[in-house]
């Protein structure tokens, strides 16, 4: 849906294919400005807009999805004629835009390209060898490594979407099949992965927000793993503290 020439002799040369068109820059304005925004990175999957959302250019109080739109980050993927305009469905054009977007975030976080990639990979074994302890682990050590100075000006802790956030773009870094907000017939599930013929659904909560309870026996009550009958499916329940900052509940089980 993008042509880049660019990006084609690169690949031509290199006989590779690579994220040439987002390496040539890091775009550093888009992820602060996400981040301040406390933006539910998940959103950008799916998004609904108006023809007027996307035609502004008012610099000094531009929309978020505006901005993403018109630099390219975010594309038209439907349009739908309604009373008095159109409603578009905006998403990301590509996979190496989500992958890289995603990536840029979990480095600006932490601080440490180094520190990122680490947590990344480390991640990705975990899944791979189907070991959901290690991911637990995983993901407590990198919420302990975001320095406190993240939360000194904002309440970014206090919200799920932040904690969903990060989550998410951990598996959408490493361009993994990530649903957020997987629509079921008995709601939506916080986010699904596919992996490798495994499925591993996952229901996130803020105790300060929701109390302490069960994200776990809250997927099967809302029945959300009907919609993966017949597949190998990990229910996953994390809950995460504002306090805290970082995960003080992780259960999980085979379906």
């Amino acid at each position: 849906e993008v042509y880049n020439p660019f990006d084609i002799l690169l690949y031509l040369k290199s006989k590779e294919f690579s994220n040439y068109w987002f390496e040539t820059g890091t775009p550093s304005f888009l992820v602060k400005m996400l981040h301040s925004r406390r933006y539910s990175i998940p959103y950008l999957e799916s998004i609904q807009a108006s023809e007027k959302l996307m035609g502004s250019f008012d610099i000094e109080h531009i929309e978020v999805e505006t901005l993403l739109f018109q630099t390219g980050y975010l594309t038209i993927k439907s349009a739908k004629q309604i009373v008095g305009g159109k409603r578009f469905t905006l998403g990301y054009p590509n996979l190496e835009v989500r992958q890289s977007l995603a990536d840029s975030l979990l480095t600006y976080l932490v601080g440490s390209l180094a520190e990122a990639e680490n947590a990344k990979f480390s991640a990705y074994d975990a899944l791979l060898a189907n070991d959901l302890d290690s991911l637990r682990d995983i993901f407590h050590a990198f919420f302990a490594s975001i320095p406190s100075d993240w939360y000194r000006k904002n309440q970014l802790s206090r919200y799920e979407g932040y904690y969903a956030s990060v989550v998410y773009c951990y598996f959408a870094a490493l361009g993994l099949n990530v649903h957020p907000e997987d629509p079921t017939n008995k709601g939506r599930l916080d986010l699904s992965i596919r992996f490798q013929d495994r499925v591993y659904i996952i229901e996130f909560k803020v105790v300060e927000l929701a109390g302490e309870g069960k994200p776990l026996e809250q997927i099967k009550a809302r029945g959300y793993t009907e919609k993966y009958a017949g597949q190998e499916v990990y229910l996953i329940g994390v809950e995460f503290s504002s306090q805290d900052r970082n995960i003080v509940g992780f259960e999980w089980e085979k379906n």
